[in-house]
């Protein structure tokens, strides 16, 4: 078998990977530097989780994807992604990038919504996560990380129909082809469910239904690439006590749409341009269809931006030079100065800008790739210029043994939230400085055949962090959005897959084994009297493992293991979930696909923010028929 060296941030998945596979994956294009550079040459450490991953985790949505990679913490409120918080390395909601085919989706009104895709995850042809620091790739906002979700582009289709506990019922279809230069694919999917929660007076409270749509194509000429994707998520669900213990009948309506163009030229001067228009819509109701009692919250954000570059290659390395704009703006009834014209519902608003420039250059040597560059910004939310470095290195001991190695920093704007909410026991600052972030990482991975271990630590430093706290002494307590002056944050990832049949040349039922751990500690200390809802709760302790089996008749079975230990008044708790998978043919019905899954097989209590109590036992079943 040959050897393989993947760059990738430890990560556990229940997949069974043959030699091919495994090439296949060492040669995809990521963007874990401006230079799009294969797997196996990047000097960043990137986790690549491709489709086949993707399909045999019992995953319901992308949050649950996540879930699965060690160094990321997902932080649930609610079923099937409807209120999820994703974060890194001890950060919060709000520090992560999330890309859509490498576009910026990230909503400036608050983070919450963030995983709120157009897309279903059949759809996904891999996920890219980028770990610690990353504005000189991917912008300013990705403090502590970045997250890019790549949607498939292939022919062929699919339609699939799946039920589960609490009235869930789900179904979809998708569709792609071509002809000539011109190829498309649209998909489209829809859920609801009633929920594992009731109010005090035996309402629903986490029901939800949600409905998504997407399209994307590219026509090819001889000298240059055009592209486009545009989609639309729309969900309605109850939110619990999310937003305030004291009600328990709040419900939230999102609507987001999202569209970007794209031209890339072919030769030697590689050119790329983007041009992409962001929208979200929001409606917040502490009392679930009565403003009469408290009027309902209104936002809407609109986002543009536009970027081009370039990328070449000389004698002394691949060379990447560009530019950057974005634009965001809200009108709200609470985030925001008031509006010289209020229209509507919308009274106040806010509106800022930022132009960015970039340069990059990498050097691949057979041993060594080293990667290092500059992002320069200025944003009109604060004053000045802002310049953010970073360097990276790879270097190959031995056949088997590969060191990293990297230095990089970030800049996060505060979100229209941070500087604006001050109702229903809330109180922000306008005045809110952005939050800076300074890292260093280094690791190493052994890969023998029929094994990848991979280790890592990382070293964290962060200057005025915002964080939403409360003094409990006060008779009443109020969230106040502040920045927390300085967290420095030290942590380690682990992760060790077995690859039965390449271990022992020969075939196994037990194909996998991975068993992963992540550890992060902070030296903010909290003092007694003092609540914080995010930055100084997180996960300290997180332990995967995985197993997946082959079984005969077309039967394929994996079993996880999780545990979490966070901080702060949060219990250790540990989930089981299993999916048992089936694939045949059958008369009039090729390409079919059965499955079977369940989440707390146990049925174990647990708690992922504040007293809000998780599902327990969830069932889930399915079947998808694909087709050409």
């Amino acid at each position: 078998m040959k050897r393989i060296f993947l760059l990738a941030v430890p990560f556990v998945m229940g997949v069974s990977l043959q030699a091919q596979q495994i090439d296949t994956l060492e040669s995809v294009m990521v963007t874990g530097t401006r230079i799009p550079m294969s797997l196996g040459q990047s000097a960043r450490m990137v986790t690549v989780l491709d489709s086949v991953a993707v399909s045999k985790l019992p995953a319901q949505t992308i949050n649950d994807i996540l879930k699965f990679s060690v160094g990321v913490d997902v932080r649930q409120r609610g079923v099937a992604g409807m209120q999820t918080d994703v974060s890194m390395r001890g950060g919060t909601f709000d520090q992560v990038a999330i890309l859509l085919n490498g576009v910026n989706i990230c909503d400036p009104q608050t983070g919450h919504n963030a995983v709120d895709l157009p897309v279903d995850p059949r759809e996904i042809d891999r996920i890219e996560v980028l770990e610690g620091p990353a504005a000189r790739v991917y912008g300013t906002s990705s403090l502590v990380g970045a997250i890019n979700i790549v949607t498939k582009d292939r022919s062929g289709g699919y339609g699939f129909v799946e039920g589960g506990s609490f009235g869930y019922l789900g179904a979809g279809a998708a569709y792609g082809g071509s002809r000539g230069r011109f190829a498309s694919r649209v998909s489209a999917s829809g859920a609801r469910s009633d929920g594992y929660t009731r109010t005090s007076s035996g309402s629903l409270s986490s029901d939800y239904n949600a409905g998504r749509a997407f399209w994307q194509g590219r026509v090819d000429f001889p000298v240059f690439c055009f592209g486009w994707h545009a989609g639309i998520s729309a969900r309605n669900f109850g939110s619990n006590t999310f937003y305030s213990s004291k009600y328990d009948d709040q419900f939230e309506h999102t609507l987001k749409t999202y569209t970007a163009l794209s031209a890339e030229s072919k030769g030697d001067i590689h050119l790329k341009a983007n041009l992409w228009w962001n929208s979200g819509h929001d409606r917040f109701e502490l009392f679930r269809g009565d403003p009469s009692v408290v009027p309902f919250n209104y936002h809407n954000t609109n986002t543009l931006g536009a970027n081009v570059g370039t990328y070449f290659n000389t004698a002394l390395g691949k060379t990447a030079v560009g530019a950057e704009f974005r634009h965001e703006g809200i009108v709200s009834t609470n985030l925001g100065d008031p509006l010289s014209h209020p229209h509507g519902h919308y009274v106040v608003g806010l509106n800022r800008a930022q132009l960015g420039g970039y340069v990059e250059h990498s050097v691949l040597l057979p041993r060594l790739t080293v990667s290092g560059g500059l992002h320069v910004a200025h944003n009109t939310g604060i004053r000045g210029v802002s310049f953010y470095p970073g360097l990276d290195a790879s270097f190959r001991l031995a056949g088997d043994i590969k060191l990293y190695a990297s230095l990089n920093s970030s800049l996060r704007m505060p979100t229209f939230t941070d500087l604006y909410y001050s109702v229903g026991g809330h109180k922000a600052d306008k005045n809110l400085r952005p939050e800076k972030m300074q890292s260093c990482e280094a690791g190493i991975k052994w890969m023998p055949r029929g094994i990848r271990l991979i280790a890592t630590a990382y070293y964290h430093h962060g200057t005025d962090m915002i964080d939403w706290i409360r003094d409990l002494n006060d008779d009443e307590p109020v969230w106040q959005s502040v920045n927390y002056t300085v967290i420095n944050a030290f942590g380690q990832e682990a992760s060790l897959r077995l690859d039965m049949p390449s271990l022992f040349d020969r075939t196994f039922i037990l194909r996998d084994i991975y068993i992963a751990y992540s550890h992060i500690s902070q030296d903010k200390d909290i003092p007694s009297n003092i609540q914080s809802a995010y930055a100084l709760e997180y996960l300290r302790h997180k332990l995967i493992a995985q197993a997946d089996l082959g079984l005969p008749m077309d039967i394929g079975a994996s079993l996880s293991v999780r545990y979490h230990d966070r901080t702060g008044s949060y219990k250790p708790y540990t989930l089981i979930s299993a999916r048992i998978t089936w694939t045949g043919n059958i008369s009039k019905l090729p390409g079919l696909l059965l499955f079977a899954e369940a989440d707390n097989l146990l049925d174990r209590p647990w708690y992922d923010h504040g007293d809000i109590p998780q599902p327990g036992l969830t069932l889930r079943s399915g079947l998808t028929v694909n087709f050409r």
